[in-house]
């Protein structure tokens, strides 16, 4: 085939997501060519429905498409216990895990000074907002990675003597590695096994 801008774009577009490089972008373009046309509509309009109608919960920053979303919506969740997490593909994981009933606080990301992000990138202030009299326990569920672990020793840090019990999810992920990539076995064991951590 000859070259072809309309082509060459969408390998472009496709290469600039996490994990795909030219040549699976090649794949995936000439994939996309050889599709019927109603299923390739179906996948751009897929796409551009996702980035018009999902938004961020105002009170979690999860993912959702009402706000607030179902969990915090869900009077049978337990709101005594808040899960904090990097980002809203963590509460997917710890979801299907079904180990925890609590409701969650996503991070937008974790703290990393290579990267310019500091604690002000971070919804940390929306976080300690949410603090009061009713919330017993602070689970950090951040990844176990450098930048997972830094941003679980800050809010400890930030959150002690705030009154509440601050726990850290248990070691049973592997370092380095991310939550959503987790197990629902390994998920179960570090929530029930999660430390003290002030």
């Amino acid at each position: 085939m000859q070259e072809s801008h309309v082509v060459d774009t969408l390998v472009e577009e496709l290469s600039g997501l996490p994990g795909i490089g030219k040549k699976t972008a090649q794949r995936l373009t000439f994939y996309i060519m050889k599709m019927e046309l109603s299923k390739a509509l179906s996948l751009s309009e897929a796409i551009k429905d996702v980035r018009e109608k999902i938004m961020h919960c105002s009170r979690c920053y999860n993912f959702t498409e009402i706000d607030p979303c179902e969990i915090c919506s869900d009077a049978k969740r337990d709101r005594s216990v808040i899960c904090v997490v990097e980002n809203p593909s963590d509460v997917n994981a710890i979801e299907k895990a079904g180990v925890y009933r609590g409701v969650y606080h996503v991070l937008g990301g974790a703290l990393s000074p290579l990267d310019n992000i500091g604690p002000d990138e971070l919804h940390l202030k929306e976080l300690t907002s949410r603090l009061n009299d009713t919330i017993s326990e602070v689970i950090i569920a951040t990844n176990p990675t450098v930048e997972g672990e830094s941003t679980a020793t800050f809010l400890a840090d930030l959150l002690s003597g705030k009154g509440m019990r601050v726990t850290r999810i248990a070691r049973g992920l592997p370092a380095g590695s991310d939550l959503e990539l987790a197990d629902k076995v390994t998920l179960a064991r570090s929530f029930e096994g999660r430390l003290n951590l002030k």
